[in-house]
């Protein structure tokens, strides 16, 4: 598990797999992602089952949900994780009494951000993270250094990064790498991107922050089933901050599940139990009402670099299997 040389690919003599590298931190997106399936209407007791599986299965981060404007997004439409009040956390975690930090996600120029997230000695909140498509990246700069100032730990997660140009990408990493932020995600939103582009990504994003302090992260959506394989092909080459889920719950095809994650990462922090438990005792009744995970459309869309929405359309249409149909469709729309 360490880190190879920009470029090197071939195996070291003294690489172990019963080693491992302590300074990977893991976050579990798993009710914060899988609320994109469900309007973030999730109940406390399944929060809370969650939050207990982290604790017990001793993961570092927890993401509870977004800290959405409730000028854009209504109340009543979308359900509390959409919103993380600081006393809806408080519900779930009290003073939260453990070692897990949580983290919220804030969507550029969506959040009110001076307003709703709170100076860090008054939220409970350790965490945040901001999501920006490149265009946003004035605005998502302004909100890192608003959570810098107000002592949180901060994160920039560049969105669809597998559609942004070699130029524009390059100049935004030279200003990440000046900003206060912490860590830097890659994010393959699309659950486009293969294990060479992961690499070229993940030392491009490493040399843009070496020497600064800052950490490296990977954010895989599983449409082509390569959210695993992207993943530790990332911790491979020295990403240091990793982003998965529970049973692989997330948005359309879901994300690298978080099960095979830590039996990958060979912690001894980490506790495999607890989370087989939770997918054995609330994913599987969760997924026979809601349905997450590979199926083709999501391939589909993942191979033709698009933005899932459509397939998420089809898979909740009254034709959701009509695969030639759906690519007729979809190549037709990205010529």
């Amino acid at each position: 598990m360490k880190p190879e040389k920009a470029g090197s690919r071939k195996p070291k003599a003294h690489d172990s797999w019963i080693t491992y590298r302590p300074e990977i931190k893991v976050l579990d997106a798993t009710v914060r992602d899988g609320g994109l399936m469900n309007k973030h209407r999730f109940d406390d007791v399944f929060v809370k089952a969650v939050y207990d599986t982290l604790v017990a299965a001793g993961v570092h981060y927890m993401e509870i949900g977004y800290k959405a404007s409730k000028r854009i997004a209504s109340p009543t439409e979308f359900g509390a994780w959409k919103f993380s009040d600081e006393d809806a956390i408080r519900r779930i975690i009290g003073d939260n009494p453990t070692d897990l930090k949580i983290s919220v996600m804030a969507d550029a120029d969506r959040t009110d951000y001076h307003t709703d997230i709170l100076p860090k000695k008054d939220s409970v909140i350790d965490l945040i993270r901001v999501a920006t498509y490149i265009h946003q990246l004035p605005a998502a700069l302004d909100m890192v250094k608003d959570a810098h100032d107000k002592g949180y730990e901060t994160s920039l997660n560049l969105m669809s990064v597998s559609v942004i140009k070699d130029k524009d990408l390059g100049e935004a990493l030279e200003v990440f790498a000046k900003s206060p932020v912490d860590v830097v995600v890659i994010v393959d939103s699309f659950g486009a991107l293969y294990s060479e582009q992961v690499r070229e990504l993940t030392q491009k994003y490493l040399k843009a922050v070496k020497g600064t302090g800052k950490q490296v992260g990977i954010h895989m959506h599983n449409n082509q089933q390569l959210a695993y394989a992207n993943t530790i092909e990332g911790l491979i080459l020295g990403a240091n901050r990793v982003d998965a889920t529970i049973y692989g719950l997330g948005r359309g095809a879901g994300n690298c599940p978080l099960e095979l994650l830590l039996g990958f990462l060979r912690n001894p922090r980490f506790n495999l139990r607890p989370v087989l438990q939770c997918i054995q005792d609330v994913m599987l009744p969760l997924r026979a009402k809601m349905e997450w995970g590979f199926t083709i459309p999501y391939m589909i869309t993942g191979q033709l670099n698009l933005h899932p929405r459509e397939a998420i359309k089809v898979r909740e249409s009254d034709q959701p299997d009509e695969y030639v149909e759906f690519l007729n469709k979809m190549e037709d729309g990205a010529t």
